[in-house]
């Protein structure tokens, strides 16, 4: 109890500089003024860092983005680019006087360059659709970049014209594709994504490959600017076997495409070395396993010879960079709930230079990390903690220091809610489960709380010590928050995370239900106010927990999986789901699908539940929510439904929908507390 009363008097410790003004809990409106740094990159020297400053613009509802600079010692930082508008990628030219950059500024996301000597900002792209993935060649004459490039392709049947003045219908639209919808994208037009390239005076784009393949990769051009690396799934069979991909060579002189890898699985994220002698590449051998790890490998481009890279033991990399001498590899990856960045000496050891990286994801703990590497070997990177959104950081000589101080005009002035890892065991096998309990503003461990349940969705996804609106709200709220990474959680290797191949959900409930418990043992949550949410896969993980337990007062079941068997027919990768997450087809397997499906269960809920998902949803599709709905109804179980217009399965995308989330979560639960006496109904 020592740590906890720690915590509840370290909430009342305010800077000095603030000592004066009060602080006031997180809300709503705050959202609006969170602030996070993204995609760092190194100038030539290494004395500055330029990096993407992304915040929020309430009269418009979504997010805007600009170019910063800031000197290595943090003492110079001032804008590059301004305005409402989406500035990013930044990529310095080889040269190191230029910066390429990806705008909306002129009305569409076309290509600009600005000029860092005096400050001018020219577009040089006017394309029909946004490029990604934009790269300098080694020359800095050119940019490569990739682009969807639409297709058309007629109705294979005949119909008579419309007579001149009529208001026909709209032509129906034929679809043959395997993948004709996708999450966030809609319903698919006809047409792939190709490479290109383009002077960097702008001028025509020239298209370097075509076929019905898609090649919307990161992008590596070869040492002698005469080639370009990708990686695509190039094979006959593309549409059946999704993560087939390789890595490819385009000659830029002839357009010849040469295959450079060839193994069963995903070859993605082709990097060519500094002095171009070697090409790194992630991947893994598929073995049709839920979670597999991606492992760095690298080719000597004179030999063909190709090895893989040891890097940290039982660890999936997530991204990674080339040293400049060619001769180190910096990489992140996830660690037991923490995201961290590592240099590789080839040949040699590993030296963990961070590890608390990430805060990219605002809406939710989950990992993800942004960082650049110097010529000497610094590394600038985001940095995070539950208090905080994505800072600047560099990592120097075995040091850290945070550059930015991006919401030093709103974190100060905010009772946050302190944040406290704990470690239990799972009652169903005794395996050590890592979690994170957020404490109220204001915490007094002698007072007893309400317990909000949040669980993460993925399933194969970690949640960390990280910053995270919602959680951040919910204790604003007045709740105890607890989030987990039950089995099946990236970032404690292989094993764990595949104990919920072919079974899930499964024992990962009582892996959960055990945290509440410890959390319960504390002293300080009454036992009559648990609640429990989660979203995508933690939306299936509620809905599972209350077929199988009452104890929780309420429930939200934010954009879950239900039905297997309808959702493998109706999500936008069906393939891989039936594939990889069950061991047959739902009419091969009916009995797999219906054990692990909730709906299954649904005649034993009795908890109050609310349904809340995207209308756009195509992840998930709003008809999973709509089963459970009215399977809760028709067994007379209070059940509410929350539709999120125009919201795909990313719903904190802009910012009122996370608003929008929160607000319909905590009503739903504040509406199901148990009133004891006068002064709580007087307080309803």
């Amino acid at each position: 109890m020592n740590r906890l009363l720690k915590i509840a008097a370290a909430i009342f410790i305010a800077s000095p500089a603030l000592a004066e003004e009060q602080p006031t809990n997180f809300s709503y409106e705050d959202v609006f003024n969170l602030e996070h740094a993204s995609d760092p990159q190194f100038s030539n020297d290494g004395k500055n860092i330029y990096y993407v400053r992304n915040s929020m613009n309430k009269m418009a509802d979504n997010k805007r983005a600009n170019l910063w600079r800031i000197s290595a010692d943090g003492k110079d930082h001032r804008p590059l680019t301004s305005g409402d508008y989406s500035d990013y990628s930044p990529r310095l030219s080889p040269d190191g006087k230029t910066i390429a950059f990806i705008s909306s500024r002129s009305g569409s996301s076309q290509i600009h360059l600005l000029w860092l000597d005096n400050g001018q900002n020219l577009q040089i792209s006017h394309l029909p659709k946004s490029p990604s993935n934009i790269q300098w060649s080694r020359d800095g004459k050119q940019i490569a970049f990739t682009m969807f490039v639409p297709e058309s392709k007629p109705l294979p049947v005949e119909l008579p014209g419309a007579p001149e003045g009529a208001k026909w219908a709209k032509p129906p639209q034929f679809i043959d594709s395997s993948i004709y919808r996708a999450d966030g994208m809609g319903y698919l037009k006809q047409g792939h994504t190709q490479v290109f390239v383009i002077p960097r005076e702008g001028g025509t784009p020239r298209q370097l490959t075509s076929g019905e393949f898609d090649h919307g990769s990161s992008l590596a051009w070869s040492k002698n600017n005469d080639a370009i690396y990708f990686s695509a799934n190039r094979h006959p069979d593309h549409e059946i076997e999704l993560m087939n991909s390789e890595i490819y060579r385009v000659d830029l002189k002839d357009g010849g495409i040469e295959q450079i890898t060839e193994r069963f699985g995903p070859d993605h994220h082709p990097q060519i070395s500094p002095d171009g002698k070697k090409l790194a590449y992630l991947g893994f051998e598929d073995q049709r396993l839920g979670y597999q790890q991606h492992s760095l490998r690298i080719i000597n481009l004179d030999s063909g010879e190709s090895r893989k890279v040891q890097t940290a033991k039982d660890r999936s990399i997530s991204s990674y960079h080339w040293l400049g001498d060619s001769k180190r590899i910096a990489y992140s990856y996830d660690d037991q709930g923490s995201t961290k960045i590592a240099i590789k000496k080839m040949g040699g050891s590993d030296t963990v230079v961070a590890s608390d990286a990430g805060g990219l994801s605002l809406g939710r703990p989950y990992s993800g990390t942004h960082f650049a590497t110097s010529k000497r070997g610094d590394i600038a990177y985001t940095q995070t903690n539950p208090q905080h959104p994505a800072e600047l950081a560099l990592a120097r000589g075995g040091k850290v220091k945070t550059l930015t101080s991006l919401n030093h005009d709103l974190i100060p002035l905010r009772n946050m809610a302190q944040v406290e890892e704990i470690n239990y065991k799972s009652t169903f096998d005794g395996r050590n489960i890592q979690g994170w309990v957020a404490y109220p503003p204001n915490f007094d461990p002698k007072k007893k709380y309400p317990l909000l349940l949040e669980i993460h969705g993925g399933p194969f996804s970690n949640y960390g010590p990280r910053f995270a609106t919602e959680v951040q709200l919910f204790a604003a709220a007045g709740y105890v928050v607890l989030y987990t990474n039950p089995r099946g959680s990236t970032s404690y290797g292989h094993e764990f995370a595949n104990l919920i191949h072919h079974n899930y959900p499964s024992q990962d409930y009582d892996d959960l239900m055990a945290g509440v418990d410890t959390v319960i043992d504390q002293g300080f949550i009454n036992e009559e106010q648990l609640f429990v949410t989660g979203g995508s896969g933690g939306g299936t993980l509620t809905a599972w927990i209350i077929g199988k337990t009452d104890r929780f007062r309420a429930a939200v079941v934010a954009k879950p999986v239900i039905n297997w068997e309808s959702f493998v027919l109706t999500a936008d990768y069906s393939r891989f789901f039936t594939k990889y997450w069950f061991s047959g087809m739902p009419w091969e397997k009916p009995e797999e699908y219906r054990r692990r499906s909730p709906l299954t269960y649904v005649g034993n809920v009795t908890t109050p539940t609310m349904l809340l998902t995207g209308e756009e949803d195509y992840r998930t599709p709003m008809s999973e929510t709509e089963q459970f709905y009215q399977a809760l109804k028709l067994n007379d179980v209070e059940a509410a439904m929350v539709r999120i217009p125009g919201a795909s399965h990313s719903i904190a995308a802009r910012p009122s929908q996370m608003i929008a989330k929160v607000a319909s979560i905590l009503y739903w639960f504040d509406q199901h507390k148990p009133i004891r006496n006068s002064e709580d109904l007087a307080s309803k």
